[in-house]
């Protein structure tokens, strides 16, 4: 299973099954609960592979057929013991109970549409206050069939209006209620092809609310949502230029030849295909250049005006002819990012294959016509969007800058003169709503400097904002260079004179820059604030957090205890702690 699913997903699940579970990768492991209003045991198998893939390994809760409903809206023992950390309602057009008729008045219709509309809402809402938790839901595809043909979409008794008006109501809820995720199965069914997706043989059969073969497709979208939740997205680009940016070979054909821009089909085909990748900033995608070139030959052709990507979108690019897997591997470093981070877009299967041996990165199959390239990456789902905050349009510019304190680093002998000429300032302060969604963010993408490994959603971090009885701490970093955004986050649960620290995550892009040291010194001050006398520290290992293994002995806690599975427990005598922020200036 590599970057697609395979056609034999579910006739050879237990195969795939086995080769995930025997991979050797480090797992996070969540409970999911299906509720559904069709047969869900294929979906239930098809996200627990796609998932596993991900690095996520499930345990499952399934309705009885067609239970959602009762499941989420009366006391259910079995769902309560069970503690979803995801529940994902598995609905469709079968299970809209009634239609407008041709009879029926305007009324009749708007009520109609209420009484279906809150069928849905009342239990999402009921959902929220007995769980708690992410709710994905399954909006609607359209009929396969149209009573009034095109008169359909537009008449308020058509059944692709009554949809469509659905759809949007469906929408309103999830933009006013977070930790609410639509699964837009109309788009997936109109990709699919919505005569395929709902072929009436395998509802009449089985009780399947789409064809069998579709169920990968939707067990693939709804996996991405999950994965982004649990901050497994993938955070950059590297590209290749040559055929794949650009048609043409830069280096032989001139760049006054190669093909871009909007003279020839095919020049529009890679000029779309620039415009897609550059949209990717804003979600805050870094890109690179991973290129064997000429350094000089692969700026000139960036420097055709026709060029929709310029230089300076890149964060670095590496144009040279050393192997491209160390090229990726250099970029990695530099950025403090993992190389399954990245998504390695080349036009060259030699290529994509030794990447795809020799790196974690993501490699699309990409094919061999331009005009494919969007579809046969945003498929994937490589960076399902599930937050949004304000600092991801800028973190092109933040790693730019983080690129170029490394270049600054080797210029100096010693690493704390190095640390001085940054010219640091720190404002660590209290959860603030304006930095919500960020923290909410930080909390599913940190995996390196992550202490306890939990996640939250922006509810539950906007919940732990209002707790009095936590201790809540952002830290943003500014240098000469510029801005760092919020990057490390911290909570405490006080006990009496007791706090526990159940949260502390930073960055990787601002690692080895005395932040965690900084924000140690804050947060003891404040604890001192409260009355804490003991402070408790641990330390869940993962297989990327080693690096912060022996975090809390560099802080002057003591090491109380230590399980089979390598977790740490600590604790500080508040009175005996000694500042250790030599480097930042911390903002009153």
């Amino acid at each position: 299973m590599n970057q697609g699913f395979p056609p034999d997903l579910l006739t050879k699940r237990k195969k795939y099954r086995r080769e995930l579970l025997e991979s050797g990768k480090a797992f996070t492991d969540i409970h999911v609960a299906i509720l559904g209003g069709s047969t869900t045991h294929d979906v239930k198998d098809a996200l627990e592979l796609l998932l596993l893939r991900e690095g996520i390994r499930c345990e499952f809760y399934e309705s009885e057929y067609g239970q959602y409903w009762q499941d989420a809206m009366f006391p259910n023992q079995e769902l309560t013991a069970f503690k979803p950390d995801v529940i994902y309602i598995h609905t469709s057009l079968r299970n809209i109970p009634r239609f407008p008729l041709l009879s029926d008045s305007a009324g009749d219709v708007d009520k109609l549409f209420e009484e279906t509309y809150n069928h849905f809402a009342v239990m999402w809402n009921k959902i929220r206050d007995t769980y708690g938790c992410p709710i994905v839901q399954n909006n609607f595809e359209y009929p396969f069939w149209r009573l009034l043909g095109n008169r359909d979409a537009a008449d308020i008794h058509g059944r692709v209006y009554f949809v469509t008006h659905l759809n949007l109501k469906i929408a309103e809820y999830a933009q006013a209620h977070d930790n609410f995720y639509i699964n837009d199965i109309n788009y997936l069914s109109a990709a699919y092809g919505l005569e395929a997706w709902s072929d009436p043989f395998y509802w009449y059969m089985y009780k399947y609310a789409l064809a069998f073969p579709a169920i990968p497709r939707l067990a693939h979208s709804v996996a991405n949502i999950i994965k982004s939740l649990y901050g497994k997205n993938k955070k950059a680009f590297a590209l290749d230029l040559d055929n794949t940016l650009w048609g043409g070979i830069v280096g032989e054909d001139g760049v006054e030849n190669l093909q871009i821009g909007q003279e020839t089909s095919v020049g529009q085909m890679y000029s779309e295909f620039q415009e897609y990748i550059k949209s990717h900033k804003q979600l805050g995608v870094v890109l690179n250049i991973v290129s064997k070139n000429e350094p000089e030959n692969a700026l000139s052709g960036l420097d055709r005006p026709d060029m929709t990507l310029r230089a300076d979108d890149f964060v670095m690019i590496k144009a040279n002819w050393e192997p491209k897997s160390q090229n990726l591997a250099d970029i990695a470093r530099v950025l403090s990012l993992g190389e399954d981070a990245f998504v390695f877009v080349d036009d060259n299967p030699a290529e994509r294959e030794i990447i795809r041996q020799q790196t974690g990165a993501a490699v699309p199959e990409i094919g061999e016509r331009p005009e494919h390239y969007i579809c046969m990456i945003d498929k994937m789902g490589y960076f399902e969007t599930t937050i949004l905050s304000a600092d991801d349009g800028a973190k092109t510019a933040m790693y730019q800058q983080n690129a170029a304190r490394s270049r600054t680093e080797i210029e100096f002998s010693d690493y704390g003169e190095y640390l001085r000429s940054l010219e640091m300032t720190a404002e660590i302060k209290p959860f603030a709503p304006i930095y919500l969604s960020r923290i909410a963010q930080l909390t599913n993408k940190s995996n390196q400097f992550n202490l306890t490994t939990r996640r939250y959603t922006q509810a539950d971090i906007a919940a732990a904002s209002a707790d009095p009885g936590l201790i809540t701490l952002y830290g943003r970093l500014r240098d000469k260079f510029g801005d760092n955004g919020v990057v490390a986050v911290v909570i405490g649960k006080l006990e009496g004179n007791v706090c526990s620290i159940i949260l502390w995550l930073m960055s990787c892009r601002v690692l080895r820059r005395d932040m965690e040291v900084a924000m140690m010194d804050e947060f003891v001050r404040y604890c001192k604030e409260r009355g804490v006398k003991v402070i408790h520290g641990c330390y869940y290992p993962t297989a990327k957090n080693r690096i912060v293994a022996d975090f809390y002995d560099k802080q002057g806690f003591t090491l109380d205890s230590e399980d089979k599975s390598g977790r740490k427990y600590y604790s500080l005598d508040v009175d005996k702690y000694q500042s250790g922020n030599h480097y930042i200036e911390v903002a009153l």
